[in-house]
């Protein structure tokens, strides 16, 4: 694939319709706690870690993450103050790393590590990862109804499934790239962590899957990476 199509979320309209007795005066407050939710969209920029990984495998250079998405807010209290979130979204992550996903004459999946390969360098060497995701959190907040600078802490799991994913390497071995490959985990899932501050909110994502699949073997061992993701996240109604 020579290139990826960019990414679209459909927006969510939500049309409140309410009518009012002119003989009740309700409280301003009380009718807007009424209505208050945080449905909201989401976008969040990352640095990927690789954890787990085998003897001599490394991350080589700046690997990062992109996410976006909506999340429907669903409030369980008086107070509105706690809520489950469900939502769906799209998200890019990369590694670089010095580990080689190729392919034999038998069109069979190969991985190697390329300091264990004699006369062999490389300027890039990286796995980028396309997924579909649904976050379900349960949420706090020190917000109300009509103040929307609060305290959050937003805790919960990720679902996620691979669109698509390709290995790229570039190097003394020319120009190498396999996408959709064999032994990559497509169904992944994690657990997440988001607090901060009005705007400022960081991100915590740790996969309790691995990358890669068991008949994914690097020197006989099976690549049992799993994927932390570190950043900040930015929410708008």
């Amino acid at each position: 694939m020579k290139s990826i199509c960019l990414f679209t979320i459909c927006c969510f309209i939500t049309c409140v319709c309410f009518s009012q007795d002119n003989n009740v005066v309700l409280d301003s407050t009380e009718s807007l706690d009424k209505r208050y939710k945080e449905d909201q969209f989401y976008f969040a920029v990352t640095y990927n870690l690789m954890a787990n990984k085998p003897s001599d495998v490394s991350q080589t250079g700046f690997s990062s993450g992109f996410h976006l998405g909506f999340i429907k807010d669903m409030p369980i209290n008086k107070r509105r103050n706690l809520a489950i979130g469900l939502g769906l979204g799209l998200a890019r992550s990369s590694f670089n790393h010095n580990l080689l996903i190729n392919k034999d004459e038998s069109s069979t999946y190969t991985f190697e590590k390329l300091n264990n390969l004699d006369n062999v360098s490389y300027t890039k060497n990286r796995l980028i990862n396309y997924l579909v995701e649904v976050p379900l959190e349960f949420r706090w907040r020190s917000s109300t109804a009509d103040s929307y600078k609060f305290w959050r802490i937003y805790s919960g799991i990720k679902l996620g499934y691979s669109l698509y994913n390709a290995a790229k390497y570039k190097g003394s071995l020319g120009k190498i790239t396999v996408d959709n490959i064999d032994g990559f985990n497509k169904f992944q899932y994690g657990a997440t962590l988001g607090f901060g501050y009005n705007t400022w909110n960081f991100h915590i994502y740790y996969a309790l899957t691995p990358l890669f699949e068991k008949q994914a073997r690097v020197n006989g061992n099976t690549i049992d990476i799993n994927e932390i993701r570190i950043g900040l996240i930015f929410y708008i109604l």
